[in-house]
């Protein structure tokens, strides 16, 4: 039984409330990655000034990845305008992949570099990556002295981790041994295929990597590992809460004297004080809390909820719910009413009818609405249901994309749609040296090009084109002419590493708004990656919000937020479900494949092998069982959204 810091699903920002819980690990939770971050940063600029007091060096061990990126940012914010100093800092970087030439995109030596080397005043001599270019009979002897090199400086005096979705820590993967030193490793499967997406397909990512072993992590004097989203979630639990195993590489560091997760409410999801806080502490049983803790009883014991009794209360650790609001039989109706006014078939609200119990307004009748997709496919696959039932409807219906989604086109792809131009031009006998100079080019430039190498403007314009006109197709197969291409700046770089969000984004989006004014927005909500576009376009989103929030059309302005093909809201987040017709499904299925440069295996697949129409319609007929176990009506398939407030 240990103390540790939690956070309540109400809270806004930073971390706050006190719990006694049985994890094993202390884990504190924040509202979001940022004041996680912030926090982490703090504690590293802390020591570092602190060990700049006594005159030594402070030994950091870094991580790579999406998690750290903040905490690098909030330390190079601190460099610039607090002073902060990393004349006495050493670093040793946790792994690099193998091979790996250190120039390369994909290299953690560049990645350290732009994340924060070189804005800095580190020297240069001062920080250390394990070489993914050292022969490879001489990568044992390269692993030996890394790890003498680490003793001789006297440790690491701060170890920054991240953790991987099957538990690794570092690049040691499950069945990693506590004793493990700095080693060549074979990345397991889902490792690799969680990072596809940042080399263009599971074929370019190494399948080695060279990695600080466990024993040299747990040898730091402090240890800090950060985790973002639900995807997290369950890694997170068993980590913190489950056995200590090879099997889950990071729960290791149970043992360790001076560990800290630092998580948001995402990635705490799954642990027992966040998913049945009732079961480990006194909560406040407000209607929220409440309703969470009647649907997860209703779901655990396989029971609809108007057939939950007394007793399954009180052996659930829910009697005082019962003392202070009555019968199980009241709670039972009052929750169930709850969840049946969620579902509706008008999502824009119907018309003429009594609107007291639905979660959408009658008035108007006929609304306008903005779409923002964060790529040219997010509309359809996450509420293409929801998107057709609105233009069946009457309401004027507006698609805005929001990024080109470019660096999602294959380039065979690419060069497929180029050869068509060209042979369209000689077919017709249209002149066109340009097209044909174009096709040339980027011919030359297929046929050479690296893995690592970032794709000439053309072709990238070319690949952008492809998925704007799929957008199209789908919005003229849905039914609407009403679309909008953003081109967010932020993402035209033509890497997956994309520029911080800037005000000329946030403009884009307040001037599209203010030029519909909408009664309904409908935006990704799904942040499991704080540094993934759809976070960033709905920061934007936000940012434009912020702007125009005095504005007297956005009175009258609700904004729904749907998830993407991974992941659904919990049963008892959710405020309006629109149910789906066999029919429905399918006329959605067509939809999606009418963004035929994103079938047959996609250059993002992620870890799930399935296409995203598979995808999306499993999530869908997951949130009707859930209904359907809850003991309310069977649908098909479900889209479900939450409401944002300003």
């Amino acid at each position: 039984m240990i103390q540790t810091q939690v956070a309540d699903n109400g809270m806004s920002n930073g971390m706050v409330g006190q719990a006694i819980t049985y994890e094993k690990i202390p884990t504190q939770i924040y509202a979001d990655s940022k004041d996680a971050s912030r926090a982490v940063a703090q504690e590293i600029a802390d020591l570092i000034r602190s060990k700049q007091k006594e005159g030594k060096n402070c030994i950091l061990g870094l991580a790579t990845g999406s998690s750290p990126k903040t905490v690098y940012a909030q330390l190079i914010k601190m460099h610039r305008e607090e002073g902060l100093s990393f004349r006495n800092v050493v670093s040793f970087n946790l792994d690099e992949y193998y091979p790996m030439q250190p120039d390369s995109i994909h290299s953690y030596v560049r990645f350290m570099r732009e994340q924060l080397f070189d804005h800095v005043d580190m020297p240069k001599e001062n920080y250390f990556i394990p070489d993914g270019t050292v022969p490879p009979a001489m990568i044992n002897d390269f692993a030996q002295r890394y790890d003498n090199k680490i003793n001789a400086m006297g440790g690491i005096d701060f170890q920054l981790l991240g953790i991987g979705g099957n538990g690794h820590i570092g690049f040691n993967e499950p069945g990693s041994l506590i004793n493990s030193r700095t080693r060549l490793m074979t990345l397991d499967h889902s490792t690799r295929a969680a990072t596809a997406m940042e080399f263009g397909g599971l074929h370019n990512v190494p399948k080695k990597a060279i990695t600080m072993g466990v024993s040299t992590i747990m040898n730091a004097k402090r240890v800090v590992l950060l985790a973002w989203g639900e995807r997290k979630a369950t890694m997170i639990r068993s980590s913190v809460e489950g056995p200590v195993t090879e099997l889950v590489p990071a729960s290791y560091l149970q043992a360790h004297p001076n560990v800290a997760f630092f998580v948001d409410v995402r990635a705490a999801s799954e642990l027992t004080r966040v998913k049945t806080p009732w079961l480990v502490d006194t909560v406040e049983w407000n209607n929220s809390m409440i309703k969470k803790a009647v649907t997860h009883l209703s779901l655990t014991l396989d029971k609809p909820i108007l057939k939950l009794t007394t007793k399954d209360y009180n052996d659930n650790g829910m009697s005082d719910m019962l003392a202070a609001h009555g019968s199980a039989y009241d709670i039972n109706i009052n929750v169930f009413n709850q969840l049946q006014h969620t579902i509706t078939g008008w999502p824009g609200g119907k018309p003429n009818a009594d609107d007291t119990y639905r979660p959408e307004r009658a008035h108007p009748a006929k609304k306008r609405v903005i779409l923002f997709s964060p790529h040219p496919d997010d509309d359809i696959i996450s509420m293409g249901g929801t998107f057709q039932r609105l233009v069946d409807q009457g309401h004027e219906v507006h698609v805005a994309y929001q990024t080109s989604g470019n660096i999602a086109v294959a380039d065979d792809e690419a060069f497929r749609f180029i050869d068509f131009v060209v042979d369209y031009n000689q077919r017709f006998q249209i002149e066109s040296p340009a097209a044909m100079k174009i096709f040339e080019d980027a011919k030359a430039f297929l046929k050479k090009k690296k893995d690592s190498e970032i794709d000439t403007p053309d072709v990238r314009y070319v690949k952008g084109l492809i998925r704007r006109g799929e957008a199209k197709a789908t919005c003229r197969f849905v039914g609407t002419e009403h679309f909008h291409f953003l081109d967010m700046p932020f993402y035209e770089t033509g890497t997956v590493q994309k520029k911080p969000i800037g005000t000329e984004d946030v403009k884009i989006i307040a001037e599209l708004i203010e030029k519909v004014k909408p009664h309904q927005i409908y935006a990704a909500g799904d942040f499991a990656d704080p540094h993934g576009t759809h976070k960033v376009c709905w920061d934007a989103i936000e940012g434009a919000l912020s702007q125009l929030k005095h504005k007297n059309f956005m009175k009258d302005c609700w904004v729904w937020l749907y998830r993407g093909a991974w992941a659904e809201w919990d049963i008892h987040e959710i405020e309006m479900a629109v149910p789906m017709s066999p029919d429905q499904v399918m006329k959605k299925r067509m939809g999606i494949f009418k963004h035929q440069s994103q079938k047959d295996g996609v250059v993002f697949q992620g870890d799930d092998s399935r296409e995203f129409w598979q995808r999306a319609e499993e999530r869908n007929s997951g949130t009707a069982h859930l209904y359907d176990q809850l003991g309310l009506a069977e649908y098909e398939a479900m889209e479900a959204f939450v409401r944002w407030h300003f």
